[in-house]
């Protein structure tokens, strides 16, 4: 099992970034997938998340409305649109999976994480 996440950089505040995260080793339809997000000195913050089996997808307040989680199955890869950035967006963004089911069961209900790739928003 892999997850292995690109996309990351820096951008000004009110800019855009997608991410990548390219997956191996299970599939999509078998467990929820997400993003969660983790910067110095905080707590970890869940992202998102997305269920293929429902077709739910959840977002936590501060980034509701401003990023998408969006899948290509065909090839195992997740992407999340980031929209309006702002200097709080920054922190190291990292991909998930949810061994525990197909539902998603909260934004922090992970057990399998990539190596997570850097997000830099300046004002």
């Amino acid at each position: 099992v892999q997850l292995v996440e690109s996309g990351g950089g820096s951008v000004q505040a009110g800019g855009s970034l997608r991410l990548s995260c390219a997956a191996s080793g299970f599939s999509f339809d078998d467990y929820a997938i997400g993003w969660f997000r983790w910067a110095p000195g905080k707590a970890r913050e869940g992202v998102g998340c997305f269920s293929s089996r429902d077709g739910t997808t959840e977002y936590g307040d501060s980034v509701k409305g401003r990023f998408t989680i969006s899948t290509d199955t065909a090839k195992s890869t997740m992407f999340l649109q980031m929209s309006n950035l702002k200097f709080e967006d920054t922190a190291v963004y990292y991909c998930a999976v949810d061994w525990k089911g197909y539902y998603c069961q909260g934004l922090l209900s992970w057990n399998y994480y990539g190596q997570g790739t850097q997000v830099t928003v300046s004002t």
